[in-house]
């Protein structure tokens, strides 16, 4: 009997979380070398003054993308039409904030007492029109699941931006060395994209057949906006009340924070959009899916923030410098709402997936505003400090309700989410004690040393579990997801194999073939008794 053929939406999801996991790894490392460089040549008043705006320019910017890039990745079907529609739509709403963000400069310098945020702000408002002009041809090559042009697009985009903003900062431009770094990596984006999906915009006009995508964009949209309001209002309340120095102690420690959750919650959802909204009919294959997802989310980030928190003082020392002793504390304290957002990031991918992006949002209504306010609480408690606290601890406490909210009248169960993270979970906190303690005896020895002892120690209890059968089986899928991305992919009728040596690009499914892949599960037992 011959073996089974390899499911072709396996094979091209698992591969594209591997490609995409390539392309987030590159931007990591270039964006953990720039916050080296960087950190040394600018003060902490210049990451806070960029901080202060892009604040309040990221709320401008989720209007302008209003919720469509998820709904164009959720929809079945796309007409050309509506394809120009929505570009036409998504490139007014550019130009029109572009113009209000301008216009409001003087407003953002009056709520921070700043006036060097008026040409900082004038200078950065041109991203929402690039950002208009992108998001169509991104969220396309997303749906057709060209993983692999998105990657190289990345890492060449932030490439390009570090390039010349480490450059304007050895030249002594100061904050607007940010500016340049920003700018210039959005600019090459753009052209890229347009290279790579060469759109047709058609004469200006907006179809009413986009309506659809724009009420379900509209609740997205709520979703996001309740959401950047909950990961941003942060920086507005310490700049407003602490100013631009304690402002860019925090946001550089943010920024580090959020690098784990980027380079696997990022490729994860990336390749995770596209493929469940294509199994949202398919609810066997979308809760396998789902669960393989969680367990590695869960054994590649909640032990890593668990010994980062460990070790955040050398951490921090090495990467940043003399002088970000605070953004050490406050590093180590984000770990804590980094577990509880790294999961609660799957918990996003089934509201988009299936449809019920209307329940997100009520969920969001209720509970940001909470977030918010402990924001307000924390920075009156103990500062900075005090509020990175009480987000880590009331994002962990709403986790749980949004567990049962989030699968309530689904196919997907509680126990889907809970038990491919359950001994991550369990495992966490003995990474965090064996690093910490480490840690502590190495006190006064150079950072380096007090690093690499401190995360061999945080090593050890990952390793001892594998003594137990239970973790070794865990271990088993994590290695046959790797396997199936190994695998080339069964041709289908009339379509020859790639062959070695064949471009990356021929390798990826275009839409049409996307479409002729994804069969049901009776379908392929068909094929494998064909076969045998």
């Amino acid at each position: 009997m011959s073996a089974p053929p390899t499911d072709r939406l396996a094979h091209t999801s698992s591969r594209g979380v591997f490609v995409t996991m390539g392309g987030f790894g590159g931007k990591t490392l270039i964006q953990l070398a720039s916050t080296v460089v960087l950190a040394r040549l600018l003060s902490p008043a210049d990451f806070g003054l960029v901080a202060m705006v892009t604040a309040i320019v990221g709320v401008a910017d989720l209007v302008r993308d209003f919720g469509l890039t998820g709904a164009i990745i959720q929809s079945r079907k796309l007409s050309d039409r509506m394809w120009m529609s929505v570009m036409w739509l998504s490139v007014a709403l550019g130009i029109g904030l572009m113009l209000l963000i301008a216009a409001s400069a003087p407003l953002i310098a009056l709520l921070y007492d700043e006036e060097r945020l008026i040409p900082l702000t004038l200078a950065i408002a041109p991203i929402l029109l690039i950002n208009g002009l992108t998001m169509p041809m991104q969220a396309r090559v997303q749906r057709d699941l060209r993983f692999g042009t998105l990657a190289g697009i990345d890492v060449v985009s932030m490439l390009v931006g570090v390039g010349l903003g480490i450059t304007t900062a050895a030249l002594g431009w100061g904050v607007w060395s940010l500016v340049v770094m920003s700018g210039s990596g959005q600019v090459y984006r753009l052209v890229a994209l347009w290279v790579g999906t060469r759109p047709r915009f058609g004469r200006p006009h907006i179809s009413r057949e986009v309506l659809p995508l724009v009420t379900t964009g509209g609740s997205i949209f709520g979703v996001q906006l309740l959401n950047y309001a909950t990961k941003n209002l942060d920086n507005v309340v310490i700049g407003q009340q602490l100013g631009p120095a304690a402002l860019g102690q925090y946001s550089r420690a943010y920024a580090l924070y959020l690098l784990p959750m980027q380079q696997l919650n990022g490729t994860l959802g990336r390749v995770a959009l596209p493929v469940l909204s294509k199994l949202q009919d398919d609810p066997e294959r979308y809760r396998r899916y789902t669960r393989g997802a969680l367990m590695i989310i869960g054994y590649l980030t909640i032990p890593v923030y668990a010994v980062a928190a460990a070790v955040a003082a050398p951490l921090i020392a090495i990467l940043l410098g003399p002088g970000w002793q605070e953004a050490a504390t406050i590093f180590s304290i984000l770990a804590i709402a980094g577990v509880a957002q790294s999961i609660g990031s799957v918990l996003g991918w089934l509201y988009i997936t299936l449809g019920r992006a209307h329940r997100q949002l009520v969920f969001f209504v209720v509970t940001r505003p909470l977030l918010i306010a402990g924001y307000f609480l924390g920075i009156w408690w103990a500062g900075t400090e005090g509020l990175a606290l009480v987000f880590g601890l009331l994002s962990l406490a709403l986790l749980v309700p949004e567990l049962y909210y989030a699968t309530s009248g689904t196919f997907m169960r509680v126990r889907d989410i809970l038990m491919p993270i359950l001994r991550p979970l369990i495992l966490a906190p003995l990474c965090y004690a064996a690093a910490a303690a480490v840690q502590r005896a190495t006190d006064g020895l150079p950072a380096i040393v007090q690093l690499t002892l401190g995360v061999a120690a945080g090593a050890v209890p990952f390793l001892a579990c594998l003594a137990i059968p239970a973790y070794r089986r865990d271990l088993a899928q994590i290695a046959g997801f790797v396997k199936q991305v190994r695998k080339p992919a069964r041709a289908a009728p009339g379509e020859s194999a790639t062959t070695p040596g064949a471009s990356e690009a021929s390798a990826e499914p275009a839409t049409g073939e996307v479409d002729e892949v994804i069969r049901d599960d009776a379908a392929v037992m068909r094929e494998r008794k064909a076969e045998s």
